[in-house]
């Protein structure tokens, strides 16, 4: 399994990479490893302002569908098309092609609520 250190993560299995106050989301190699192959990936919230938890899109697999959930407050600013056309880089790639969302954060406070890499190890058993 692969844990990049220099990323934050989520109780709900989503990686945080932060470059001032833009933070791209994707989903874990552990996320990606339970759901199976990834076959769609829908996320219509592109240019909305969401909240922390909030429900910003879903992942389908071959047998099930896995909602995705904000990690900060912020605005969707954009969406990894490449991934509509090819979701399988989600799998291939979880940690660089294959992510989701860019959001502008408006509270950089919550941050301070996001997982390092050894306390999203030891959630996850690894």
């Amino acid at each position: 399994m692969n844990f990049p250190e220099n990323l934050k993560y989520t109780k709900d299995h989503e990686w945080v990479s932060i470059d001032g106050d833009i933070a791209t989301v994707g989903v874990t190699d552990f996320a990606q490893s339970e759901l199976g192959d990834i076959v769609f990936v829908e996320i219509e919230t592109e240019g909305e302002e969401l909240d922390i938890e909030e429900v910003f899109g879903s992942v389908e697999a071959v047998k099930t569908v896995s909602d995705l959930f904000m990690p900060l407050s912020g605005e969707i600013i954009e969406f990894n098309t490449t991934i509509e056309a090819s979701p399988e880089l989600v799998n291939t790639d979880p940690y660089g092609e294959g992510w989701m969302i860019k959001i502008k954060v408006s509270d950089a406070s919550q941050l301070d609520g996001l997982m390092d890499v050894a306390s999203y190890r030891d959630s996850v058993g690894a």
